[in-house]
């Protein structure tokens, strides 16, 4: 385990409450996330799709945008809740957007025991950024 289990359970409880407000008419599929920041600040987000599916945004990146509108860009951990007690990793879209911000953040995600917690970094291995030169600088 890498992040305190009464830390990880604060975070999964608020990645529920934000999903709760989910609108997901279309896959039904509910998403929350909670980013938790410096000084136990916690922003959270749930997804919002739309009859243009690209024009949907996920729970993480709601989450981050709505921090990022608050000043806040240097989260320490987030979780992400879909179905209880599966598993739901940030998708790939999201680990990139996410990985601007901090690529090693704890991500913590319910399962069947309760939670578990990787880093960032392990979930999305050679990152894109133009910062290290894993990109295309113009």
């Amino acid at each position: 385990m890498r992040i305190a289990a009464d830390t990880a359970e604060m975070l999964l409880e608020a990645a529920r409450a934000a999903k709760r407000s989910a609108y997901a008419p279309y896959s039904c599929f509910r998403v929350g996330a909670a980013l938790l920041f410096k000084g136990g600040e916690v922003v959270a987000g749930c997804n919002v799709e739309n009859s243009s599916y690209g024009l949907s945004i996920c729970a993480e990146r709601s989450a981050m945008a709505a921090a990022v509108s608050r000043g806040l860009i240097l989260p320490e951990a987030v979780a992400v809740v879909g179905k209880s007690g599966v598993p739901c990793p940030p998708c790939g879209a999201c680990r990139q957007f996410l990985s601007e911000f901090n690529a090693d953040m704890y991500v913590v995600m319910e399962d069947e025991c309760g939670f578990v917690c990787r880093t960032l970094s392990e979930l999305l291995p050679m990152r894109f950024d133009l910062i290290s030169g894993n990109g295309n600088k113009r």
